[in-house]
């Protein structure tokens, strides 16, 4: 796989100063960022958030999932950290599309879950890849993560491609009355870490 840093520039948040890498997936096309904070040069494992793109989460404040406030929460606890870096991965709805992401929301106002439809629509459960990482994460020379997720299988994918994952900080956060079931969901049928009770 062949990706391009194509640009880098400041980019200040409410949290701090990041400074924002565009990359370019040289077989696709496909663009995604990486959000930068603080000297990650050091020897100590990163602290990582790697977050696929969630445009009615992330920027229009669904509170369908809990995707937006885990980025805004991974932003901030880098922040906090004082180095970190996030992976904004362009692969909406669990890799399934913008469309068919707004497709499978309208077979679930009508009773299916989220494995359910998107298993109706003709899709895996979760159609997201992360072989885009391993270059990503070579470009700033990080071997070593703290991975701020709930998802066994993105932890898995990580190992196989030679990165450590010397820590896994569960990220919960975001939940309310609309999206309970869909946690559930993520728990019971993708095997996602449960919140402690």
């Amino acid at each position: 796989m062949t990706v391009s840093c194509v640009a880098s520039a400041a980019l200040p948040t409410q949290w701090g100063q990041f400074t924002i890498h565009g990359f370019e997936d040289n077989s696709n096309g496909k663009e995604h960022v990486a959000l930068a904070f603080g000297d990650l040069e050091q020897d100590q494992p990163v602290l990582c958030r790697i977050h696929s793109e969630c445009l009615t989460g992330d920027c229009l404040f669904s509170l369908r999932c809990d995707c937006g406030a885990q980025l805004q929460c991974a932003m901030e606890s880098v922040a906090k950290e004082g180095r970190g870096l996030i992976l904004y991965l362009r692969q909406e709805g669990r890799g399934i599309g913008l469309l068919n992401k707004i497709k499978a929301y309208s077979l679930q106002d009508s009773g299916a879950d989220t494995v359910e439809a998107n298993v109706q629509l003709g899709f895996d459960p979760d159609s997201r890849e992360y072989q885009i990482c391993k270059p990503m994460l070579d470009h700033f020379g990080i071997k070593s993560l703290r991975l701020m997720t709930n998802n066994p299988r993105k932890v898995d994918a990580l190992i196989e491609m030679g990165i450590d994952v010397a820590e896994i900080v569960p990220i919960h956060t975001g939940s309310n009355p609309h999206n309970e079931s869909y946690l559930a969901v993520k728990v019971d049928k993708m095997g996602h870490i449960n919140k402690p009770s």
